[in-house]
Order: structure tokens, then C-alpha cells, then sequence
């Protein structure tokens, strides 16, 4: 006898279900716990740091946002770690689906997702809205902790074979590090004299309670994608 329709149809529903959606529950529930060791790391290499730097003007400390959100001022920056609450699929274009690891199991091509930005630290202390900040790297980590980064330097050269690499404290603390790095040696350029020569009446009477002129770290002389790729 055959199957009917609806039940055929519901039955690949509940397929998927059980499936994939469970799937990508544990792939979320892992990267929460991959980001909770990543608050832990951040904190105990600002608690190395701070031994060793003395000058108070050098500002060295951790604020949590929420649960998904981390603000982390090094000098006279801040990196902002932000944890995507979705998972993705990586798309069939990319070339890891021809590696046998991806090609072996499709859920292995599902990611949670870690984003790394850096701003300046003035443009929060200063709520200087307008300002920019960049995505220097972002962390994807697959139901088994295989993982990538893509990113600005080093960040984005060392990690990059998932099918060989677990995600370890070990790991995530280098991670840190590299991220810290990279945003302190990221710097701060002077921009065209041409952007800065017209100011109307209203930016000229507010710029002695907060400068309007849009400021980001390569708002001059390069773009985003000159930047170093020192470390």
C-alpha cells in the first residue's frame, strides 16, 4: 500500500528535525562554552599584563556586555568579541567541501561563529557614535570543535586546516593574544587634508563637546585591505 503524502512529507519533517536542528542546538551550545573559555582566557592574560605595566594610563580591563558580547580595552584600544546566537552552513562554493573530512560527513561544514572587531577605546569613552570599527578576525567552531579563523595577520594565516585542527585552551589563549596584538600594532592614521577642510556651523559649535568628524583607524592615508599583516 502506499504511503501517504502528508505522512510521507511529515515524516521527512520530523527527519530533519531530529537531524539537523538538534544538530545545530549542540553546535550553539558548544560555542556558548567555547566563548565562556574565552572570557576566561582574556582575563587571566590582562591579569599577566597588568604585573608587568605599572603606568595607570595604560588602560588594561574587561567588560561584559550581556552574555554574547565582551569589550576588552588594551591601551588605546578596544576589541569587542561577540557571540553569534545562529549557525551556518559554509557555503557549497567553498573549497573545504572537496577536503575528505567535509566530504566524509556533511554536518562538519556547520559552524558557530565568533566575531573579533576593534575599535578605539575613545570612541566608546567618548560615545563617539559615529566612529568605525573593523572585524579583524572571526572563529568557527563545527559540532566536533574543529574549527577555522579568518582574519587581519596572523590570525587569519594560522588556522586554517579544520579538518586537522581541534579547538583546545591551549588554542584560545593564542587566539588572544594574536587578537591583542593585532589591534595594538593596527594604528591609528592621520586623514586627507581634503576630508577635514569643510565644516559646517553646527559640527563647529558641538566639536568642543564631541568631535563629529567620523574617526576609524585607516580613515587616511591606506585602505582596510593595505593593512599590515605583521606577526
Amino acid at each position: 500500500m502506499k504511503k501517504n503524502p502528508t505522512e510521507n512529507n511529515r515524516a521527512q519533517i520530523l527527519q530533519v528535525l531530529l537531524d539537523k536542528s538538534v544538530l545545530k542546538q549542540d553546535i550553539a551550545n558548544d560555542t556558548e562554552k567555547v566563548f565562556a573559555l574565552l572570557k576566561t582566557h582574556i582575563k587571566n592574560e590582562l591579569s599577566e599584563l597588568q604585573k608587568s605595566i605599572t603606568d595607570k594610563r595604560v588602560r588594561l580591563s574587561f567588560h561584559e556586555k550581556g552574555e554574547a558580547e565582551i569589550h576588552v580595552y588594551v591601551g588605546s584600544d578596544v576589541l569587542v568579541f561577540t557571540l553569534h546566537s545562529n549557525v551556518f552552513r559554509l557555503p557549497d562554493t567553498n573549497a573545504l567541501w572537496g577536503t575528505s573530512y567535509f566530504k566524509a560527513n556533511e554536518n562538519h561544514g556547520y559552524f558557530g561563529v565568533i566575531y573579533i572587531y576593534n575599535f578605539l577605546a575613545q570612541s566608546f569613552l567618548q560615545n563617539r557614535l559615529n566612529d568605525s570599527g573593523y572585524l579583524i578576525g572571526r572563529i568557527l567552531i563545527n559540532h566536533e570543535r574543529h574549527f577555522l579563523v579568518e582574519g587581519k595577520g596572523t590570525l587569519g594565516k594560522l588556522f586554517q586546516d579544520p579538518q586537522n585542527m581541534e579547538l583546545n585552551e591551549q588554542i584560545i589563549g593564542l587566539i588572544v593574544q594574536l587578537s591583542f596584538h593585532y589591534a595594538l600594532t593596527f594604528d591609528l592614521l592621520v586623514p586627507p587634508f581634503e576630508i577635514m577642510e569643510e565644516l559646517s556651523v553646527a559640527q563647529i559649535q558641538q566639536i568642543g563637546d564631541e568631535l563629529k568628524l567620523k574617526t576609524a583607524k585607516r580613515l587616511g592615508f591606506k585602505r582596510l585591505s593595505e593593512d599590515s599583516e605583521n606577526l
